[in-house]
This record gives C-alpha cells, sequence and structure tokens, in this order.
C-alpha cells in the first residue's frame, strides 16, 4: 500500500493561480484608486512588458523540459519521482516561480499599472511561504541528504 506522500504532492492550489490573482487584484485597485500611468512611452513599455514575459516563458519551458526528462511532473499537486539539480536548478531552487513572477511583471508593465507592480511583493510573499516552503519540506522528506546538499549549493531565488 503507498503512502498518501508517495502519489500526491505537498501543494493543493495551482501556485500560477496566485500570480493571476494578485496580478488582477492590483490591476482593480489600480482601477478603483485611479492610478496615474507608470509614465514610460507606450512603445518602450509594451516592449519591455514583451522582453519579459517571453523571458519568463523561457524559463518556464526550460524548467519544465527538465522536468519532463527526469521522467518527474511539474505539478506540484502530483509527487516527485527526481530531483532536479542541473540546468536553471544550478541556479535557483524556483526557477519556474521566477519565471512566473517575470511573466507577472511583465503584464503588470502592459497594464501600466503600478499597483498591481506592487502586488508583485505580497504575492512573492505568499507563494514563498504557502508553496515554496511546503514543497521543501516535501522534498527533504522525500530525498534528505541528496535534498540538504542541493540547498547547501544553490539559493532558493536568485
Amino acid at each position: 500500500m503507498t503512502s498518501p506522500s508517495d502519489t500526491t504532492g505537498p501543494i493543493r492550489f495551482p501556485p500560477p493561480l496566485i500570480y493571476v490573482a494578485f496580478l488582477f487584484a492590483g490591476w482593480g485597485l489600480g482601477a478603483l484608486v485611479g492610478e496615474p500611468s507608470v509614465g514610460l512611452p507606450t512603445d518602450i513599455r509594451r516592449g519591455l512588458a514583451f522582453a519579459l514575459i517571453i523571458l519568463g516563458l523561457l524559463l518556464e519551458m526550460a524548467a519544465l523540459t527538465r522536468f519532463r526528462r527526469l521522467g518527474t511532473p511539474p505539478e506540484p499537486w502530483k509527487a516527485t519521482t527526481a530531483l532536479a539539480t542541473d540546468g536553471l536548478y544550478a541556479f535557483s531552487r524556483n526557477p519556474i516561480y521566477v519565471g512566473f513572477a517575470l511573466i507577472y511583471l511583465g503584464f503588470a508593465t502592459a497594464m501600466d499599472s503600478w499597483a498591481a507592480l506592487a502586488m508583485l511583493i505580497p504575492c512573492m510573499v505568499v507563494v514563498d511561504r504557502f508553496v515554496v516552503l511546503r514543497e521543501e519540506a516535501y522534498l527533504s522528506a522525500k530525498f534528505g541528504a541528496a535534498w540538504d546538499a542541493y540547498c547547501s549549493k544553490v539559493r532558493r531565488w536568485l
């Protein structure tokens, strides 16, 4: 008989929805209070937004490709079968969430919203405290010394 930790991961709520919720909460708040423009010329703002979104998507694709090559699911609600420690994971323990943050910044920039930009900070606190810490506890329990050695070499974020 398998235990729940053998068949499920530590997270039940899809983390991308956390980013989307904070993005739209910030944008809505900004619209409600009539926030001023970020102040960048439209062409520069759009170019920056596009670049941030593309960079975030490239990080996402690279991280997801690494998971697939290892044969482990990227979804945190599914059981992890292997520990990713190379590629992007040699620089950050959370390149997927860094990618989400870049995509968020891109959309907030495109929305021309100071409030949406500012909401990235509480968004990242929520992701860190309610997603990343749970994932790390799960990975520590599952991989033990291998996880501890990896954590001693690689930063959580950047």
